[in-house]
């Protein structure tokens, strides 16, 4: 059997996210969220636990080869070795976001390779939005998910580029839940026409979609809060920097991300090292 193509493992993962993020709006809908709190106090959740079961039977059935880092279980004390290529699972990232019923959680799923996002989809269940990017293609897209993803033909599928600065001021798009006064401070080196606060890795999907210009993140982030939007915005044209100008990259000792600015196009200014 010949190796499964990057563009036939996209299209694989579309319906795993799905299937991941109805599990965890269902639960979102009836209320019963069964809140607690793991050692570093950060909140989990049924639909935490739900969505990642399903996307860890998915992909041990789709790339079993592949090694998978996802967040509860790597909680729970799962940490594989990575290796050159595995999977990055953030099976619902906003998860305050989701406590709080405001809808803009998402599911998260990337493969990483070489230290880099290659592949990687996001999908919001409330409004039902997939995004999803093939970065070595430089293909992004998004469509308005389907009874089943794999019955969307190419039409319904909307591509997605950033878009140059535009020449009335950017528009930023910023942490509900976890702004800091660097941030702010670092945004004063831009012509910011407009704030708008998200949550989840949609702030990565808006700059992709180019329906924002730049998102700061100076504060701390796990590796899989950010894969698989970085992922889709890479493929839509953008980009994701840590301090020094490089690439944010992954598989990093501990999985913690350094701060990062994702953008256009356009220069980003750049972050203290």
């Amino acid at each position: 059997m010949s190796p499964i193509t990057d563009s036939e493992l996209l299209e694989a993962l579309l319906p795993v996210a799905v299937a991941a993020g109805r599990a965890a709006y269902a639960i979102y809908r009836r209320g019963d969220a069964d809140v607690q709190y793991k050692a570093d106090q950060s909140p989990v959740t049924a639909a935490d636990r739900a969505a990642e079961q399903i996307i860890l039977e998915h992909l041990q059935r789709i790339a079993a080869d592949i090694p998978v880092v996802a967040e509860e279980s790597y909680a729970g004390g799962h940490r594989p070795s990575s290796g050159a290529a595995f999977f990055l699972v953030d099976p619902l990232d906003g998860t305050k976001e989701f406590i709080g019923r405001r809808g803009d959680f998402t599911v998260n799923i990337a493969l990483i390779r070489g230290g880099a996002p290659v592949l990687g989809v996001v999908y919001a269940p409330v409004g039902g939005m997939l995004y999803a990017g093939n970065v070595v293609a430089r293909h992004a897209f998004r469509f308005l998910q389907p009874a089943e993803p794999h019955t969307a033909k190419a039409g319904a599928r909307e591509p997605v580029h950033v878009r140059p600065a535009p020449q009335g001021g950017l528009t930023a798009v910023v942490s509900r839940s976890h702004a800091t006064p660097q941030t702010e401070s670092y945004l004063q080196s831009y012509p910011v026409r407009e704030r708008v606060s998200v949550g989840s890795s949609l702030k990565f999907c808006q700059v992709a979609a180019g329906e924002a210009d730049l998102y700061p993140r100076l504060g701390p982030t796990m590796e899989w809060d950010t894969a698989a939007g970085q992922a889709v915005l890479e493929a839509a044209g953008g980009q994701v920097l840590a301090p020094g100008g490089e690439p944010l990259r992954y598989g990093k000792p501990g999985l913690r991300n350094s701060f990062f600015v994702a953008g256009g196009p356009f220069p980003l200014v750049p972050l203290a090292a």
